[in-house]
């Protein structure tokens, strides 16, 4: 690509042979290119032939336009700062060529309502299929109000008091491992626990301390799904009949009492407390409100009461995308209409899904006759590319 800062001083005859033979391209500023588009039909080059301009190179927003010599002034209008030219017959491969742009997610603004120590692998998926991840943090971790009820489960751990601890959740594993460390305690401690987790996430952060799980469930990664592969309590087989179950303060009631149905004794105790987070800057509250995001992804049912809580509920355009039935529910509570949700409750399938769901959205838009797409409501930036 030659750098042109001097359009006066461009050779445009050796431009035109070069567009002749084949292709060439150009970086010139956005405000240059009438002059280059003179220059080029001055010195001989079709008014037809093809010319491809992109702005934003390998940037997040990176766009490229199509047209001929004759009209790409016209086609880039709206285009700023530096511009990279292509002109020649090259430029019918872009569609093969154009990876980058062609990204199932790609210029796709996604609102991620994490914690900030979680959104980071989330937002990371993102960007890998061209989504533009905007970290909004709707819930703060903060540890019990009292420690007396983790200081008795941990001595329990110690003791063989339990027969299984039950993970839910990434912050109950780093909640129970903190309070480990706190005591000079490491996995070794486990020792003859069973360990039970809901979700890959969870079951990989367990399994960073250097423990496999004993079980996991194949199916629903909910308390439902747990609880439908969880064996019912022998007195005969589990001579310690105790279920250790660290978790939020605000969990619900359904895996303790499942537990409980099932002849266990339970121990529910409060590893962390979940706190709605400080309220986003006002830009990013209106953008929530008036459809700046093309796509939210909930994780969990208290991301989307406290989204709602502090930043207002998602405009009808946005594509609500949620990890599991729990958190599909919640959506539908706070008037939400959820859009996507995978089939496995895991952040890489959750991304995923949403990819999927934005190919289908740009299939649906080609198959629509032009004039349709113009006045189509179909949700997704890909909508705003046939205008």
């Amino acid at each position: 690509v030659a750098d042109i800062d001097d359009v006066t001083a461009v050779d445009f005859d050796a431009l035109a042979g070069a567009a002749k033979k084949g292709s060439f391209a150009v970086a010139v500023d956005a405000g240059d290119l009438a002059a280059v588009r003179d220059g080029l039909l001055a010195a001989g080059v079709e008014p037809g032939t093809a010319v491809g301009v992109t702005g934003d190179g390998t940037g997040e927003t990176q766009y490229t336009t199509t047209s001929t010599v004759d009209s790409f002034v016209a086609a880039a209008l709206g285009f700023t700062g530096r511009v990279v030219l292509t002109v020649g017959a090259d430029v019918a491969e872009r569609d093969k060529l154009s990876w980058w742009e062609n990204r199932p997610l790609y210029g796709w603004k996604v609102l991620v309502p994490r914690t900030k120590e979680q959104a980071g692998a989330m937002s990371a998926r993102l960007r890998a299929y061209g989504a533009i991840p905007c970290e909004v943090p709707t819930i703060a971790v903060e540890p019990p109000r009292t420690p007396a009820q983790m200081e008795r489960a941990v001595k329990g751990l110690v003791d063989g008091r339990y027969a299984w601890v039950v993970f839910t959740s990434v912050n109950a594993v780093r909640a129970v491992w903190e309070k480990f460390a706190e005591h000079g305690l490491d996995a070794r401690h486990f020792g003859g626990v069973k360990i039970a987790c809901i979700g890959e996430a969870t079951a990989d952060a367990v399994r960073a301390f250097g423990i496999q799980p004993e079980l996991i469930p194949a199916g629903d990664q909910s308390s439902e799904g747990l609880l439908a592969e969880f064996s019912p309590h022998d007195e005969i087989l589990d001579p310690v009949g105790r279920v250790l179950l660290p978790r939020a303060d605000i969990a619900t009631e359904t895996l303790a009492a499942g537990l409980i149905e099932r002849g266990w004794e339970v121990d529910d105790v409060t590893a962390y407390r979940t706190v709605r987070a400080a309220p986003p800057p006002a830009e990013i509250r209106d953008a929530i409100k008036s459809g700046g995001f093309d796509a939210v992804l909930f994780t969990s049912s208290s991301t989307v009461r406290n989204l709602v809580g502090i930043a207002g509920k998602p405009h009808a355009r946005t594509v609500v995308a949620v990890i599991g039935p729990k958190t599909a529910e919640t959506a539908t509570e706070f008037g939400l209409r959820v859009d996507v949700q995978p089939q496995h409750a895991s952040v890489p399938d959750l991304v995923e899904a949403l990819a999927s769901y934005a190919v289908e959205l740009r299939e649906k838009l080609a198959a629509m006759p032009a004039k349709q797409r113009r006045g189509s409501k179909v949700q997704g930036p890909t909508a705003l590319r046939f205008r």
